[in-house]
Formats: structure tokens, sequence, C-alpha cells
């Protein structure tokens, strides 16, 4: 077999021509822009994960505000619920303290109602007593009571201090009865007067149908009750002070 080298050699030649043609023209600028292409490739690839990450972090800060909405949103309805139980606590309180003052002011006016009647009432009870006190004393006039309030008259005298007798001893004294005196029972009423007291004061002897029965000795400083009508006004005065 026969080798023709020239032949081989120009192959030879245009493999390497073709060869360093494909280096120059296609395959450094296919490199080149494949290269170019991996870079662009990257770059978007780190944007992204660059948007990622600030996306995941946006989305963090969403997530802790909308929690902080979250929370403040829970202690706001807290506080709204505290207040508004403080304020129903506060109503109830206040409306416990004027049910209070509403009761006390009405117990308060009962018991002025109540006071008010009783004195009405105890007033009208001593009022009528002493009215048929005052009836039933009427028809007991006589000698007999006429004598019996002289006595305690003259006891009442003779119960008077040294001091208190002298007071009147150079006065007048008038002697009040409930019904006018013979001039016999004037004079005999007369000296016993003058012998309690032991003194001689000039007496004057006048009417007052008002006293109902007994007698009064009085003076512009001196007056000395013992009547009916005293007693009467004595006793109505002990029932409305006990009611």
């Amino acid at each position: 077999m026969n080798i023709d080298w020239w032949t081989l050699g120009l192959q030879a030649s245009n493999v390497l021509i073709l060869v360093w043609l494909l280096q120059h023209f296609f395959w450094r600028p296919v490199a080149a822009v494949i290269a170019k292409r991996r870079s662009d490739t990257q770059k978007l690839l780190d944007d992204a994960a660059q948007k990622r990450v600030q996306a995941d972090a946006t989305l963090a800060e969403m997530e802790k505000t909308r929690a902080g909405f979250a929370a403040e949103r829970d202690a706001i309805l807290v506080a709204a619920k505290t207040d508004g139980e403080r304020t129903k606590a506060q109503a109830l309180e206040a409306a416990r303290m004027e049910a209070e003052t509403l009761q006390k002011a009405a117990r308060a006016a009962i018991a002025r109602d109540t006071a008010t009647a009783q004195k009405a009432s105890a007033d009208q009870a001593a009022t009528l007593a002493v009215d048929i006190a005052k009836r039933l004393a009427a028809r007991l006039e006589g000698p007999a009571v006429e004598a019996a309030f002289l006595g305690w008259l003259i006891n009442a005298i003779k119960a008077l201090t040294p001091a208190e007798k002298q007071a009147v001893a150079d006065g007048t004294l008038d002697l009040v009865s409930a019904q006018p005196l013979e001039p016999a029972e004037q004079t005999r009423i007369e000296k016993q007067i003058i012998a309690a007291f032991g003194t001689q004061p000039e007496i004057t002897f006048r009417v007052d149908r008002a006293l109902i029965a007994g007698f009064e000795l009085r003076s512009p400083h001196f007056l000395l009750r013992n009547s009916w009508q005293a007693d009467l006004q004595r006793i109505s005065k002990d029932l409305r002070d006990a009611a």
C-alpha cells in the first residue's frame, strides 16, 4: 500500500486550520456566550436569593407587626373589659350609696312622722286626760275639798325657808281662791297664813274660777300654787314629757 504523504499533509493541515477556525470563531464565542449566560443566570439566582431573603424579612416584619396588632387588640379588649367592669362596679356602688341615702332619708322621715304622730297622740291623750280630770275635779267642790287644799297650802308655807318667808314678810300677798270666800272664812284663813309665815304680811283676797278648786298665794316676786289647775297643768306636762 502506497501512502500519499502530500495528500495526508494537506488533509492534516486542513484539519488544523479547521480546528483553529473553530476555536477562534466558534468555540470561544460560544464559550463566552455560555460563560456570560452562566454569569447572568448566577446573578439572577443571587438577586432572586437576595429578594427572597428580603421577602422573608418583610414577611417576618409583617408577621411581627400583625402579632403586635393582635397583642394591642387583646390589650385594648382587656382594658375595655377592665374599664367596663370598673365602670359597672362604680355605677353599682353609686346606686347602692344612693339607695342607702334614700333609705336613711325614708327612715328619718318615718321616724319624724312617727314622733310627730306620737307627740300629737300624746298631746291629745294628755288634753283628754286633763279635761276628764278637770270635769271630775269640778264635781268635787265643797268644804272638804277646800279644807284639804287649805291644809296643803299651810303645810307648803311652813316648808319654806326662813329667807323665803322673810322675803314676803313686809309685802302684800294676794290669796286667790276658786270661789268667793265669806268674811268669816277670810278671817280664819288669814290667821292660819299669818301663823304659818310667822310674820304679818298684808293679804288681799281675789277670785279666779280657772283654779277649779284650791288656793294660790301671789306677789310680784312670789308664787305658791296649790290648786286643781296647778295639779292638772303638772299632770299634763308629765304626760307630754313621758311621751
